[in-house]
Order: C-alpha cells, then structure tokens, then sequence
C-alpha cells in the first residue's frame, strides 16, 4: 500500500478531461505514443504515454482520457511532456486508460 497523503495534498492535482487530437507514433520509441491533447479551455497539451503495446494510433484518435494537466512539464528525449493520461495495468499490452462516460467535454475537471 502507498504512503498516505492528506486531502490538501491531493487538491494540489489537477485532474481533467482531455480528448486526444493526434496520436503520433515515435518510431525510436519502443513503448511511448506522442498525443495531442484538446484540454478545453487550458488549449493543448503534448503527453508522451507509454501505451503503445496496448494501443493502435487509431483507436487513440477522439478519445477522451483523463489527464495530470498540472504536472510539471518534462523534457523528455522525444519533445516536452506536458503532463500524464491516467492508466491502469502492470505494462506492456495490459494497459488500460482511464475514460470518463459519454457526455464530458475536453477541460472539465475530474473531482
């Protein structure tokens, strides 16, 4: 069991819903997709994810994903994550995102 945190330090996250715009295969990359992100009103957001195992681009394409979108950006060996999809799994081709029900719209935040 991780450590426990207090209410205050989880209100710290900012957790909300994103729809994937583009999923970019990084061809030097064994296990990270390039997705741009629509975060409503915080505009766009580049996450580089570790799916690509359990995931085609194409069934990336419109999804919606919940997303870190206060996590300080990271510059990575590809490009500068902005922030982190929620999932799910132990790796590899079992991952699972985390979606959100019909309905939400990009920028709405996970409470």
């Amino acid at each position: 069991m991780s450590e426990e945190i207090k209410i205050e330090d989880f209100m710290k996250i900012d957790l909300r819903v994103a729809k994937i715009k583009e999923a970019i295969e990084v061809p030097e990359a064994d296990k990270l997709i390039k997705l741009i992100l629509d975060v409503g009103e915080l505009g766009e957001k580049t996450v580089f994810a570790g799916i690509k195992s359990a995931y085609s681009l194409e069934e990336l394409q419109d999804k919606f994903v919940v997303v870190v979108s206060n996590l300080k950006p990271r510059q990575m060996k590809f490009g500068l994550s902005e922030g982190m999809i929620l999932a799910a799994g132990p790796g590899g081709s079992e991952v699972f995102m985390v979606s959100p029900d019909d309905g939400v719209q990009p920028g709405m935040r996970v409470k």
